[in-house]
Order: structure tokens, then C-alpha cells, then sequence
């Protein structure tokens, strides 16, 4: 079958969808107080369903009620009770998938229960949708003449009790659909190579001749790729490499700080980048609209959302509201109940609504990944963004950092002390700790308050980084590639200062 007889037809198949989405986009709350109440109902036998009474539960508030805000050590006990072969714990169907996930530095390893339910109406359905609002808005779009170039985990998946783990991406690859499969490069064995430097020199070499239309994975990992294929083909940059390339599909880490350093690599104005926001534990929103950065929220993908108020979060005030309720640009810890037995579960990202008709969302940091030692309250999107205009003013490239407080100390005021590395040293340090300093007090006015006359902080303090050394800091804990991400924002000073004891040693 000729390729534009296949591009057209899997367009006209992926737009189909349009018309479910507009459904919820139209009947937001209606459809997840449904999807909530059909959670409830299919687990009433499970242990989980018996312990707390699904059957007698008729409403969100009796829910709200009578199950309580889980973190995964909460719900550890029963997930290694399914580990070990029992079923119908937290799920009316058999669950045998387990996603690995370490988060983004902790050794202890979760394993995140991935259903049936899960792959096929949240993770495959997210990834199709995605394509579906691509092709929507992009009618004269050619992706599907070329392939996709994917950047997954690096791991294989291992069986334990008849129970299968392994990166969530691992799982995706070994029960893709052969449609993706078909369409996407490089082939699964390559994929799933565990060594990441290895990997990305077969990638390279399986790649650099296959008619690329587009490519997806985090945005820091995929840059390591993009740089290394250039310097082993020569080329100055992707389109003299991939001339149809049309858009990058991302997400994982925010890509302000690296949109710049994309542009240099991908020189064309009309150029897409496509956001999602999906975890081991879900496929959750997808940009839905070209050159937007909000994400819109998916409300029919069997997780029921709720959320906290990051000024009440963690305290005796400690209040949760469903999406009913949801305010415009506060920030929220995000809660899920899903159609793989997490029941009101504390996934740790947190996020704010930029529209409420439809829902619409950024991702703005992690519940422990944020400094509020001195009441700034500062986010990993307040640096994210900070850091991408400090190098537009100073003409600079960052490729990566890290934040911690310096404490108090008798008459000694508190700062923050960064660790950045530079694509290129800056000749004047001074000039982008000033420009950055200035950004982050235009971008949150508790750290511009605390930061006025120096009245709590000092200025901002910054480590110019060696070359490699945040690689050379995960490569150290085995987490080269796929999902691993610096911790950018910390109340303690325990990476900052792994970070300074590697600054001089050679790897």
C-alpha cells in the first residue's frame, strides 16, 4: 500500500476521536463524577472495595470521606501482596505489569501496577490522542510517510511471581500495538538496550538513514542524542539530516531551559514542539492547540482527578477539592484515583489551571522539589523560566542545574546557592547571577520580598559546573537516559553537595 494511501487513512482514523473528546470538553464534571462512580462500583469486591465499602459509596463526598490521601509507601504493602501473585487487592482484574520507577534520585525502587485497563484506555489511548490533536490541527501534516524516532527508558523487562517490571516505556515497547510499531524507529531490541551509551550509538547508526518525520522523549536526553547524531554525521543541523522532520513530541522535564539549544538544532520558524504530561502512573494531558504551553487535561482516560491547594498542602489546613472546584494559577498537588488500583493516590507533581473552560494545566514542580526555607516558595517553573530569560539576556545556553538553600547562621542572612553548567563558560559570572536574580524576582514575588534591600536573602550564589558533571552524577547512580531527571529544587543540601564533591574528579 502506497505511504500517503497509509498517511491518509491513519489520519482519518486518528481524527475520529475528535468527537469523544469534544464530549468531555463540553461535559467536563459530569463525565468524571461517571468515571469515578464506575471505579467505585468495578472494585466493590476487592479488598480495598470490601475494607472501606465501595458498594455502599454513591457520591464524591462519602468517597472523599471514607478513603483516605495515599502516598506509595502507604500503598506499598498491598502492591507487593499483587507482586507476589495475589489478585483482586486494589483491582477487580489481574494485574501482572509493574512499572519501575526510583523517581527522580531515591534508590528504593516503586513499582507502580500498570492494568490491562491502563494500557489500552489511558497510555496507548494518551499516545494516539496526542496524534489525534496533532493531525487535527496540522491538516497538511505528512507524519505518517516517515517514522517517529523514540527515546525510551533503558531497561528490559524481568519476571518475578509470574509479575512482569520494568520501565514503563519497557512495558509500552513489549505490548505495543503493531501499527506503532510499524511506524516508529529505532526497532524494539534497540530500544530496550539497558546501557545507555552503547544505545545511543546503535540508535544513532539504525536512524541516521530512515525518513524521520518527528521524535519524542525528554527533552535533556533527546538533546544528548540530537547533538551526538550531528556530530557523527556531520551535519550542521536535523533538517540537513531529516528534511521532513515536523514536530517533537516531549515532556518529562519542563523545556524552557532548552528550548533555545533547539531552536539552534531545528532553525525553522513554523517548526512544532508537542507537549505531554504522562507518568508511570498515567497518561494525564496533552498540548492541545500549535505553539501553546498548556496542556490540556484528559478527563476520560479512567483517572479521577482531585487536588491540593500547595498553601494548605501538608498542614492541619490541609483541604482537598475535586476539578469542580479548581481556582485559576494556584498552584495544586495533584491526586489520582485510577484504573489500575490507585485510590486517591499522591502522585508528587504539582500543577496550575491557566483556563477552566476546558480544563487546561501546566506543570509547574514537584511537591518535594521546591525551596520555601525562607517563605519564597519557589518552583521548579519559577527556575525553569528564570534560567531560560537570564540566557536569552546574556546569550548563554545552560544545560543543566541545581538549587539549595544556604541556611542561616547566627547573624548570616540565608541564599540560594546554584550549581549550573554551562554549555560555554560565561566569561562574566557576575552578569548572568545578576540576570538571574533579577528574573526570578520578576517571576515570584515571596523570593522578590525576601529578596528586597536584602532584607532575608542574599543574593543568589552560583557554582559554575565542570563539563559532564551532572552526567557523569547520574551515570555514578546508573540512571543514564530514559525518565531520570536532576532534581532541580531541594530544601536540603544533600545534592548540591554530592554535586561539589564530584566538581574536580575526572570520570
Amino acid at each position: 500500500m502506497p505511504l500517503t494511501i497509509i498517511n491518509s487513512f491513519a489520519s482519518w482514523v486518528l481524527k475520529q476521536r475528535i468527537h469523544q473528546i469534544e464530549l468531555f470538553l463540553k461535559y467536563p464534571n459530569e463525565v468524571q463524577e461517571e468515571l469515578l462512580m464506575n471505579l467505585i462500583h468495578s472494585s466493590k469486591n476487592t479488598v480495598l472495595g470490601k475494607k472501606y465499602e465501595y458498594a455502599s459509596i454513591n457520591s464524591y463526598a462519602t468517597f472523599a470521606e471514607r478513603i483516605p490521601i495515599s502516598t506509595y509507601e502507604e500503598l506499598q504493602p498491598l502492591i507487593e501482596r499483587t507482586r507476589k501473585g495475589e489478585q483482586n487487592v486494589f483491582w477487580e482484574t489481574p494485574i501482572k505489569w509493574f512499572a519501575k520507577s526510583s523517581g527522580t534520585t531515591n534508590a528504593k525502587s516503586k513499582f507502580i501496577p500498570v492494568s490491562n485497563e491502563a494500557l489500552e484506555d489511558c497510555h496507548y489511548k494518551g499516545s494516539k490522542d496526542l496524534l489525534c490533536l496533532y493531525l487535527n490541527n496540522n491538516e497538511d501534516s505528512e507524519l505518517f510517510l516517515g517514522k517517529s524516532l523514540r527515546l525510551g527508558g533503558s531497561s528490559q523487562i524481568y519476571e518475578d511471581n509470574n509479575t512482569f517490571f520494568g520501565d514503563l516505556s519497557a512495558i509500552l515497547i513489549e505490548n505495543m500495538p503493531i501499527w506503532a510499531e510499524f511506524s516508529s524507529t529505532p526497532s524494539n531490541k534497540i530500544s530496550l538496550m539497558s546501557e545507555w551509551e552503547t544505545k545511543i550509538a546503535a540508535i544513532i547508526n539504525e536512524t541516521k538513514n530512515e525518513n524521520v518525520t518527528s521524535f519524542a522523549g525528554v527533552p535533556s536526553w533527546m538533546l544528548v542524542l540530537m547533538n551526538k547524531m550531528l556530530e557523527e554525521t556531520g551535519k550542521g543541523n536535523l533538517f540537513e539530516l531529516w528534511p521532513n522532520l515536523e514536530v517533537y513530541f516531549h515532556g518529562g522535564v519542563n523545556f524552557e531551559p532548552y528550548r533555545e539549544q533547539y531552536k539552534k538544532i531545528l532553525p525553522k520558524k513554523d517548526f512544532k514542539y508537542y507537549e505531554i504530561y504522562n507518568a508511570s502512573e498515567g497518561f494525564f494531558a496533552i498540548q492541545d492547540l500549535n505553539y501553546s504551553s498548556d496542556l490540556l487535561l484528559m478527563l476520560d482516560y479512567g483517572i479521577f482527578y482531585e487536588f491540593i491547594p500547595m498553601d494548605t498542602f501538608g498542614t492541619l489546613d490541609q483541604k482537598v477539592i475535586r476539578l469542580a472546584d479548581v481556582e485559576l494559577f494556584k498552584n495544586y498537588a495533584l491526586v489520582i484515583t485510577t484504573n489500575s488500583g490507585l485510590w486517591r493516590y499522591l502522585i508528587g507533581d504539582t500543577v496550575r489551571f491557566t483556563s477552566l473552560n476546558p480544563y487546561r494545566i501546566r506543570v509547574t514542580g514537584r511537591t518535594k522539589h521546591h525551596i520555601n526555607v525562607f517563605g519564597e516558595e519557589l518552583m521548579v517553573e519559577n527556575t525553569d523560566q528564570a534560567i531560560a530569560k537570564a540566557c536569552k539576556m546574556t546569550q548563554m545556553q545552560v544545560v543543566d542545574y541545581t538549587v539549595a538553600p544556604i541556611f542561616m547562621e547566627g547573624k548570616e542572612k540565608g541564599a540560594h546557592e546554584w550549581m549550573i553548567e554551562f554549555k560555554d563558560n560565561p566569561a562574566d559570572v557576575s552578569q548572568f547571577q545578576k540576570a538571574l536574580d533579577d528574573s526570578i524576582q520578576s517571576l515570584n514575588s515571596d523570593y522578590e520580598a525576601k529578596r528586597y534591600n536584602n532584607m532575608t536573602l542574599n543574593p543568589l550564589v552560583i557554582n559554575v559546573a565542570r563539563k559532564n558533571l551532572f552526567y557523569d552524577w547520574l551515570k555514578g547512580k546508573n540512571k543514564l537516559g530514559g525518565q531520570h531527571k536532576i532534581p532541580r529544587l531541594s530544601n536540603q543540601r544533600d545534592y548540591l553537595e554530592q554535586l561539589k564533591s564530584m566538581q574536580f574528579q575526572t570520570v
